[in-house]
């Protein structure tokens, strides 16, 4: 089997490339565990050096890097940049806090001469990557494990093999040695197996939910630590204090993010009545004025969805939202043409049972509600499987508290945007996963918690 750069916005593809073997993935996962003792038993302030110059390289190459995540995935350019700046953030973030993070903790305890909890690296971290964060994705893993001392190897998705390569070069050409970050080309079918071996201590994985209980299902038979994040379904809700425009206008944004490609993109508007009309006018307005077309170009607000297969799925599930007695306000299906666009579309009166309701839409589909007041909203937002994050808008010091407290998420954003940082733990509850990335707490979930004590 073949994995291949295949570019969504024409359907050409553009390189191929063979999995590795059995015994090129033997080779790598041996080589890890090599690497590791040595890697461990650096001090931390090597380490964090590596990850000072990886963000210097992302820095100075982000050009370069997005270029590639465009190829490969679709989102718009400008946003790639982004993407390779923001993981040079994280790598910063790492490379200055990491010795804080894992530094012992005393424990006072009397008629004990000493007392203290230590973190120590666990060994190979197994990453399952997907594709829609090609470069963010790795490094939020990437770079508290390797800080650790941990190392790392990386199945990234099939459809991104050049960004899984890059993050692998990018790692050596920043200072580590070069079994301590390796990328495994190989399809879903392995990672059992290699779930399976002894030499790998752990396991992250961000995905689907089939694809987080596999996983879950496979380590947990073996005893391996692991921390999932499997999407969501999040809710943006508005109330009538809030500042109508910078919610339509945040909303829209937050709807279309990695054209609409992201966990934490906002997926169900839920309005109150007394503004529900006024919002939807204003939000449909704004909808219909995005450009859609070439990624590569700066104009361009949505590019094309990563595959044909995730358009198919959308559209089916917007035809069915529909067919069951939701109302389409906009858009609704394919752009003729080359690649795999998918025009900005809008719901409303979407009934409970359908996909647009129950499900995560992956792709510029909007679904609004309207309810009539704020235990409704909680509700109603709360109505899901999914609990990654959630944004809500208001004024009043006494909703946003309620909002805050009662909104069944790892994340709550009032007035702003849902976004991950490196500083704050990032995860989910229900069935968006469990365990957290990012901050301190990120790096401590692949650490061994050590209790140390000395009578004597």
């Amino acid at each position: 089997m073949s994995l291949a750069t295949i570019n969504p916005a024409t359907g050409d593809t553009v390189a191929e490339f063979d999995e590795h073997s059995v015994d090129e993935v033997e080779r790598r996962i041996s080589s890890s565990g090599t690497a590791f003792t040595a890697w461990a038993a650096r001090p931390v302030a090597e380490r964090a050096a590596v990850l000072k110059r990886a963000a210097d390289l992302l820095d100075a190459e982000k050009d370069a890097f997005g270029r590639l995540m465009t190829l490969e995935m679709g989102k718009t350019l400008r946003s790639a940049r982004d993407e390779a700046a923001k993981c040079a953030l994280g790598c910063r973030y790492y490379a200055e806090h990491a010795s804080t993070i894992t530094a012992s903790v005393t424990i006072e305890d009397e008629g004990m001469r000493h007392g203290e909890v230590r973190f120590e690296p666990l060994g190979a971290v197994l990453a399952v990557m997907p594709w829609n964060f090609p470069f963010w994705q790795v490094i939020r893993f990437a770079a508290p494990a390797l800080a650790a001392g941990n190392v790392g190897l990386l199945k990234h998705a099939s459809n991104v093999p050049q960004c899984a390569m890059a993050l692998e070069d990018l790692f050596r050409r920043a200072g580590a040695p070069a079994a301590v970050f390796q990328t495994l080309l190989i399809g879903s079918s392995r990672v059992e197996s290699i779930v399976a071996d002894s030499r790998i201590s752990a396991v992250t994985l961000t995905g689907s939910e089939g694809a987080g209980r596999a996983v879950a299902s496979a380590a947990g038979r073996h005893l391996k630590k692991t921390v999932l994040e499997l999407g969501g379904s999040d809710p943006f809700i508005v109330t009538p204090s809030a500042n109508l425009d910078a919610a339509v206008e945040t909303g829209v944004n937050a709807r279309i993010i990695n054209n609409g490609q992201s966990c934490i993109a906002a997926k169900r508007f839920i309005v109150l009545d007394a503004i529900a009309e006024e919002f939807t006018a204003r939000f449909v307005k704004r909808m219909s004025g995005l450009r859609v077309g070439d990624p590569m170009l700066p104009e361009t607000d949505v590019g094309p969805l990563a595959t044909s297969a995730i358009r198919d799925e959308l559209h089916a599930q917007v035809q069915e939202t529909v067919s069951r007695g939701a109302q389409m306000l906009l858009g609704g299906g394919p752009l003729a043409g080359a690649g795999w666009f998918y025009a900005p579309t809008v719901l409303t009166d979407i009934p409970r049972g359908s996909p647009a309701r129950e499900l995560e839409l992956f792709g510029p589909v909007a679904s609004i509600f309207s309810v009539p007041t704020v235990d409704a909203a909680i509700s109603l937002a709360n109505d899901s499987t999914f609990g990654l994050g959630a944004s809500a808008w208001t004024t009043d010091p006494v909703e946003a508290e309620r909002f805050s407290h009662g909104l069944e998420a790892g994340s709550v954003f009032i007035n702003g945007m849902v976004a991950s940082d490196p500083r704050y733990p990032f995860g989910g509850v229900k069935q968006s996963g469990f365990g957290r990335e990012l901050g301190a707490w990120g790096l401590r979930e692949f650490v061994n918690v050590k209790t140390v004590r000395r009578f004597g």
